[in-house]
Formats: structure tokens, sequence, C-alpha cells
């Protein structure tokens, strides 16, 4: 299988966009299991280049936190980049496929809510900011 690594230079701008929010960026499958097993909650975003990354869900996620209840914890892993920290992320989320975006909360080291691509692409940043706030407000 042929695995796609972006060039750092490429997606930096991309991975700033949620570093400028406070997420910690996790590239070692070592520093997504160090993240999930912190106490309290963490949010994980699976970061990607996709159009509805870029359009929809790094804006939702910037105006979900902007009030209310938020998670402890912020964090990211960029699909086509960190590769193996991706793939221990999705694993975390599973039952559910592989998807990129993908937003996770994490309550306690268990999945409490997931956004997948398909709920993301059919939706509005409004729209995705709106649910986080209410995953947010359910378990944060």
């Amino acid at each position: 299988m042929i695995v796609q690594r972006y060039p750092e230079p490429f997606i930096a701008p991309m991975r700033a966009e949620l570093a400028g929010l406070g997420f910690e960026d996790l590239k070692t499958p070592d520093a997504v299991e160090a993240a999930v097993k912190q106490a309290g909650t963490t949010l994980i975003v699976v970061n990607s280049v996709c159009g509805c990354a870029a359009g929809k869900a790094r804006p939702g996620i910037a105006l979900a936190l902007r009030q209310g209840k938020r998670p402890e914890h912020l964090t990211t892993v960029f699909a086509g980049a960190d590769v193996e920290a991706t793939e221990a992320a999705r694993a975390h989320f599973a039952p559910h496929p592989p998807s990129s975006p993908s937003i996770g909360l994490m309550k306690d080291g268990k999945l409490v809510y997931l956004m997948e691509r398909k709920d993301i692409e059919t939706r509005s940043s409004d729209m995705i900011a709106a649910e986080l706030q209410k995953a947010f407000e359910s378990h944060c």
C-alpha cells in the first residue's frame, strides 16, 4: 500500500490554523496514546487537506471553542502527514471507519462523540460549530 505523506511546507498553514487555537500536534502513536489517557475531556481532530476540512471543519471548530463549555485538552493529528499517529487516533474511533477530517471527543479515554467526514461535508461551519457545542455541553 502506498501511503501519501504531504510535505511539511504544504501543510504548515493548515496545521497553524489549529495551533493558533491552542491545539497540540500529535505526531507519533505514543503522543496519541498519552493524550487519550489524560483524565477529563480531549478533543482529537483528524486534520486534512481536503476542501471540507479547509472550508468547513477548521473554521467550525474555531467557532465552537469561542464560548460555552469546551474540552480540557485540544489535540490534532494530520492525515497524510502524521500517518502512524493518525492510525493510532483512528483506532480510538472504532468501530467507525477511517475518515478525514473527523472530530472525536474523548472522556477519560473513551470516545463519547464523533463527527465524521460525512457529517462535516454536508454542513456549514456554523452548523458544525453548533453540533460541536452540543457535544461539549453534554460531555465537558
